[in-house]
């Protein structure tokens, strides 16, 4: 790169894919895992507050639209193709900018995971299960939780942001 001239799309981009791979490749390996030691159904108490089970989610986070008819397989399935999409262009317009860049592959990590389960599988696998006295979290997964610190660092950068053009 000569002296000046700005980083090219494929330098800003490539090191936030790896972080995104990364992410895809332990949801995948922890769900692969999961569905090899457990039955639908199986809870496997880890601590007080925490259970490994597998189950299966078709809706989308929370289980929302999980009911419906099946059209909503197909819908959550473009959303999250198109979703990933526009995060590697953000990354690759964006990619220079660390904070912003790193929530963004945390959350395509993510989302692909989870487009993975619903191409695959027709559903995503869900496995991880918090609770207090008989209140239980909804299960979620690995590639959940990389959308949701994504989504955390995204709000931390755009504070950060305020607070320094103030």
């Amino acid at each position: 790169m000569a002296w000046g001239r700005s980083k090219s799309w494929w330098q800003k981009l490539w090191p936030w894919l790896v972080v995104a791979v990364a992410v895809v490749a332990a949801d995948q390996a922890s769900k692969f895992v999961i569905e090899k030691s457990f039955n639908f159904g199986d809870v496997r108490p880890v601590t007080g507050f925490f259970n490994l089970v597998l189950t299966y989610n078709k809706g989308a986070a929370f289980s929302f639209l999980a009911t419906a008819s099946g059209w909503q397989h197909t819908f959550l399935l473009a959303v999250g193709v198109g979703a990933s999409l526009f995060i590697v262009y953000l990354l690759a317009r964006h990619g220079t900018q660390k904070l912003f860049s790193l929530a963004l592959a945390l959350i395509l990590g993510g989302a692909v995971g989870n487009v993975i389960d619903r191409f695959l599988h027709g559903h995503v696998i869900d496995f991880l299960d918090l609770h207090w006295r008989g209140w239980h979290w909804p299960a979620f997964n690995i590639a959940d939780s990389a959308i949701v610190c994504g989504a955390g660092l995204l709000i931390l950068d755009e504070l950060l942001r305020v607070r320094k053009s103030r």
